[in-house]
């Protein structure tokens, strides 16, 4: 059985878990703080379009839940699906996220740093945002 390489990427918020969970699961905030949809999220039926750097996408987004739940499936136009889990769970008063990278086929080393980087800053602008408030 083959695996992917794996990266976790986490952050620590000072803010309550439940809501950082709120916020990332408004899905058409998430372009508020993940650059890879920097052009905006639209809904169609239970999925989301997304147009962004690596062109246009399906998103589909784990039912809302009581776990912090936020994985996504992005299907690119290519056909490349791409699984990806994103937690937030309770860490003491406040909260932590995490993402867990899957290094794809073919990806060179220098293609899975800049992704790790990539997802690294988008956690710490999700952050910035919780943490300020202007999330509201």
């Amino acid at each position: 059985m083959a695996t992917h390489e794996t990266k976790i990427i986490h952050i620590t918020i000072a803010r309550d878990w439940r809501e950082v969970y709120a916020f990332m699961a408004a899905h058409e905030k998430m372009p508020l703080w993940a650059s890879g949809l920097s052009s905006g999220l639209t809904r169609d039926g239970d999925e989301w379009l997304a147009a962004g750097p690596l062109g246009n996408a399906r998103v589909r987004f784990a039912p809302q839940n009581d776990f912090g739940v936020v994985d996504h499936v992005v299907e690119l136009e290519d056909g490349t699906v791409v699984h990806n889990a994103l937690r937030v769970v309770p860490n003491g008063d406040g909260a932590e996220v995490m993402f867990t990278l899957l290094r794809q086929p073919g990806m060179s080393d220098a293609q899975f740093a800049g992704d790790i980087n990539w997802v690294a800053k988008d956690l710490a602008t999700l952050k910035a945002l919780m943490e300020s408030g202007k999330d509201r």
